[in-house]
């Protein structure tokens, strides 16, 4: 079979890769410099691996990472991806297990050569330690001290293109920009939501759904800047997630930055657990950082709320 490589130029866009070895679609995050891996076709093919850190270094990519489910795990790790975390019930009744690694720089890798063996950069532990870790327990101590503190109401309402619009301007006026809301799946609705409060207070949330597995990712425009537009911002996360429990949404998850133990802290009152650790996985202010991963699991796909473990 001929191989087909179908790319657009989009700061975020997908990419096909197709032969008879290998099947993929490569989601390229062009402004985070990341590429999610999805894969058509399981086993931990060699040609596989110098597919994905090629086109990844042809498009300027700092970090591929890929969600699969347990059984893939293993082949995952057999081509360079160590795993990171997980997402509580991600496909509805299983688990995605997310596998990441750096991108190492040099020449690209030619795919044709299928003897040719990159280089890969070593993680080391896959679990925060060190700084990291001393991040997550102020992030913690945060939080513990913060629960069950009174804050004003929050008012949420659908959001429109407008708003979206609108937020992501003012953020960026401001730079203080969390994520331009590009794809993080194939196939997925998007919605936003409006948290509003007296004293001007303005947030949107914006949530990416992919219906067939009633998952939700959770994105932040914008971080808080104070006392009060913490607390603001942990009760928009939580009236937030009340909507997506009443729309019978499964599992929520979000991203944060390791030293942010504000917005952590938000996350982490609202029920979420750390169930992962990202090397290098943001890009903000032109410098890459480590991220949390952080999951709640709202309801059992025919059953009450639950909870999920710690990472």
């Amino acid at each position: 079979m001929a191989t087909k490589i179908d790319v657009s130029s989009a700061a975020s866009d997908e990419i096909f890769f197709q032969n008879d070895r290998v099947s993929l679609c490569l989601l390229v995050n062009r402004r985070s410099r990341t590429m999610r891996v999805i894969d058509f076709r399981s086993g931990p093919s060699p040609a596989k691996r110098i597919f994905v850190m090629s086109l990844a270094q042809r498009e300027g990519i700092d970090r591929v990472y890929t969600l699969v489910e347990r059984e893939e795990v293993s082949s995952w790790a057999r081509l360079g991806f160590m795993k990171e975390g997980s997402i509580p019930a991600f496909y509805k009744r299983s688990d995605a297990h997310l596998l990441g690694a750096l991108v190492p720089r040099g020449a690209p890798e030619n795919p044709d050569e299928s003897g040719a063996r990159p280089v890969y950069l070593d993680y080391g532990a896959a679990v925060a330690t060190g700084p990291n870790a001393a991040h997550y327990q102020a992030t913690r101590k945060l939080a513990k001290e913060r629960e069950g503190v009174a804050c004003p109401p929050v008012r949420v309402q659908v959001g429109r293109d407008a708003d979206v619009a609108r937020c992501l301007a003012s953020a960026e006026r401001a730079d203080r920009v969390l994520s331009h809301l590009e794809p993080f799946g194939r196939d997925v609705e998007r919605q936003a939501f409006m948290c509003t409060a007296r004293g001007g207070f303005s947030l949107l949330i914006s949530v990416e759904s992919q219906p067939c597995y009633s998952n939700a990712f959770v994105e932040l425009v914008q971080a808080p800047r104070t006392e009060k537009e913490t607390a603001l911002t942990t009760r928009a996360i939580g009236e937030v997630c009340d909507r997506l429990l009443a729309q019978d949404v499964v599992s929520a998850f979000a991203l944060t930055a390791v030293d942010d133990h504000d917005l952590g802290a938000a996350y982490l009152i609202n029920g979420f657990k750390r169930t992962g650790f990202l090397q290098g996985h943001l890009l903000q202010h032109g410098e890459r950082k480590d991220a949390f991963l952080w999951s709640r699991k709202l309801a059992q796909p025919d059953g009450p709320t639950g909870r999920d473990q710690d990472f």
